[in-house]
């Protein structure tokens, strides 16, 4: 990392560089002027405001402030770019404007800095909006140089580590997370107009229930217990579901002890929404919308790209059963398949291997995984997923062996999964039971026993639909990221002298 100095331009290593800005503020504060003690700015406009709207700024004295991007000329007047929160305006000083000792003071900010400037808005010869200064105030010393103007903050590492510095130098990277709380705004408005209530569940949980997957283990001192970080609210909303609020939602974080890669990230935000007296008919047409209006509103259009493949999500989204996928993309129906036998030698037959002796429910998701998921790339849902792979799900009435689920997946990516919620008591218990087995062969992502909820669920649970979207995934989509770390301000990283 290194800051040409346009002083004799000379190139000064980081070292110098550091040591001239601390000089630089002993003197600001030998001389009663230290930036840190200013407490406030009064800001009357921003850039993109003024930028705008140019006609009703013209001439008009403003009071902005931000960081000191880049100085031209170091005459009797000099011209250097402001950036705020919403982009950058140039400014114009001059020595006649602001006095020689205040001039003087001007040429010594460094790239970096943050200032507030008052000034007129006009436009240059060049025809260029600009703010012509009157004064300006120090409101914070930058004691360490910005990455190089001409090669910029690329390094994927340091910009995930050092956010701040990646959010300052790429304009994009800031319009990403500015779209992200635009995105969950949208979301929650959208909810709020279906009458759903916006609840909060524990974090900490006595047992890790609602998903299958495996969880953070801590320990409370006071109780004397290990307790879990939560994997999902599924457990405890359908609880609220029991009690009357009949439709409910819940956007938070959620800690799964699993691997990391370009779509998983540990701690992760998701949506989870309950609705009483519907089913997953009823989630598949509450997906398709939520998604389609959030995308017309954050970006005016359902017509997106994704990594050079357009999206339409324009409903009503294709639907198909996951034994019509497998099907249609490894020629293999599970319809003519009656015994687990026959599953496992049709999946042997395409070469897949199979360990154990899994049921024909698991090998249909097992073949869908390998041969039917990546193919998805317009919105599509998923329906009807075996019993075996659904510890939580109402079964089909006319094919028990099945479920009322549905999946669904964009860019051949997981964005959702719901289901018509099991209230069956009865049912549940012995699905609790059949995960406690599989965790007690080995099986550290099965689902242990929740007493309460069965408890819960004998008091009688409506018929409900359920769902959960993975926020960060569909933010990914909707700004055309590559990696889940593109879209987390701070991902988890591994501390640099663990490396």
């Amino acid at each position: 990392m290194s800051e040409i100095i346009e002083n004799n331009n000379e190139q000064l290593d980081l070292n110098e560089i550091l040591q001239v800005r601390r000089n630089k503020l002993s003197e600001l504060q030998t001389s009663g002027k230290d930036p840190f003690h200013t407490v406030k700015y009064d800001v009357t406009a921003r850039t993109e405001e003024i930028l705008s709207n140019f006609e009703e700024y013209e001439n008009k004295d403003v009071s902005i402030a931000g960081r000191l991007m880049s100085k031209r000329g170091m005459g009797k007047s000099s011209f250097c770019d402001l950036q705020d929160r919403d982009g950058r305006i140039q400014l114009y000083v001059r020595i006649n404007d602001i006095g020689e000792e205040q001039y003087e003071n001007f040429k010594k900010l460094d790239i970096g800095d943050i200032i507030g400037v008052t000034g007129r808005v006009f436009k240059t010869r060049m025809g260029e909006i600009s703010i012509h200064v009157d004064t300006y105030t120090l409101l914070s010393k930058s004691l360490r140089p910005l990455p190089e103007k001409f090669h910029g903050l690329k390094d994927p590492d340091t910009r995930y580590r050092q956010r701040y510095l990646d959010l300052i130098v790429n304009p994009d990277v800031k319009k990403t997370f500015i779209t992200r709380s635009r995105i969950i705004a949208a979301i929650r408005r959208f909810l709020d107009k279906r009458d759903f209530l916006e609840v909060d569940t524990p974090i900490l949980n006595t047992i890790p229930g609602g998903a299958t997957a495996r969880p953070f283990i801590t320990h409370h001192n006071t109780l004397g217990i290990d307790m879990y970080l939560r994997i999902a609210p599924e457990l405890y909303l359908k609880r609220l579901i029991v009690g009357g609020l009949e439709r409910v939602y819940e956007l938070g974080r959620m800690f799964r002890n699993e691997g990391m890669s370009i779509k998983h990230n540990p701690e992760f935000s998701m949506m989870e929404v309950y609705q009483a007296y519907t089913d997953y008919h009823g989630m598949m047409e509450l997906a398709e919308s939520l998604i389609s209006s959030v995308a017309q509103e954050v970006l005016g259009t359902m017509k997106i790209e994704y990594q050079s493949k357009e999206i339409d999500l324009t409903p009503p989204w294709t639907r198909l059963t996951m034994t019509e996928a497998v099907l249609k993309y490894a020629g293999v129906d599970f319809d003519a398949i009656k015994t687990d036998e026959e599953a496992k030698n049709a999946a042997k037959a395409k070469g897949m291997n199979i360990e154990g002796s899994p049921a024909k429910g698991e090998i249909l998701s097992m073949m869908f995984e390998e041969y039917a998921e990546s193919n998805l790339i317009q919105p599509t849902f998923i329906i009807d997923y075996p019993v075996e792979v659904s510890p939580l799900t109402k079964r089909k009435p006319d094919r028990p062996e099945l479920t009322e689920r549905f999946e669904l997946f964009i860019t051949g990516r997981e964005f959702g999964n719901a289901y018509s919620e099991l209230n069956d008591p009865l049912d549940q218990k012995e699905r609790f039971l059949d995960q406690v087995r599989k965790r007690e062969a080995g099986d550290e992502e099965a689902n242990m026993m929740d007493e309460d909820f069965v408890v819960a669920l004998e008091h009688g649970l409506p018929p409900t639909g359920g769902m959960g979207i993975g926020i960060d995934r569909l933010v990914m989509l909707l700004t055309d990221s590559f990696s889940i770390r593109d879209v987390l301000l701070f991902p988890t990283m591994k501390p640099k002298d663990k490396e």
